[in-house]
């Protein structure tokens, strides 16, 4: 089950979310609304390959905002840290934003129980587009649980996404063994 707004802020209330900062004009129906941070990531290498460590270099959102192009890939923050300890949150992007041409995600939607952090975007568009810092960029819709979680996210040893940092987190696929 989803969430509604007035169960948003029951849980907001109790703490059992967490949304900073929180504005409860960013309160939907059912979901709550995020914003793009001021920080942008773009990979190093043309080429990524999935044993490696494959490094991204981070640079501001100027003021008069920033042109995203299709032949590049794009890791972006949101501008909310967040905590879900008794939901399962999903991220998607804003029709408004989908109609612009942008992918906010390409598969990492979903986070887990215990998930404590910023989300890191990974942005594609269809055709180049200006975006701006604090500009909505998603919403968050949280889902009911059904049983007792056993290891929440941000107690795993193996989680590799649990450093908060206001940048966005190339991926940490490196770490698997395959």
């Amino acid at each position: 089950m989803i969430l509604t707004d007035q169960k948003i802020l029951e849980n907001i209330e109790k703490g059992f979310i967490k949304i900073e900062p929180f504005s409860l004009s960013c309160v939907g129906t059912n979901s709550y609304d995020v914003h793009l941070g001021q920080i942008l990531g773009i990979y190093l290498d043309s080429v990524l390959d999935a044993k490696k460590h494959n490094r991204i270099e981070t640079f501001e959102i100027p003021a008069e905002g920033y042109i995203l192009t299709p032949d590049n890939f794009y890791l972006g923050i949101t501008a909310e840290y967040t905590e879900s300890h008794r939901h399962v949150p999903f991220l998607e992007g804003k029709s408004s934003v989908g109609r612009l041409g942008i992918d906010i995600h390409a598969t990492a939607g979903k986070g887990d129980v215990g998930f404590c952090n910023y989300w890191t975007l990974e942005i594609s568009v269809k055709k180049p587009v200006r975006v701006y810092a604090g500009m909505p960029i998603g919403q968050l819709i949280y889902f009911e649980i059904s049983g007792e979680i056993l290891t929440p996210y941000n107690t795993k040893s193996s989680a590799k996404y649990n450093q908060v940092g206001g940048v966005p987190t190339e991926s940490m696929m490196w770490k698997n063994s395959f």
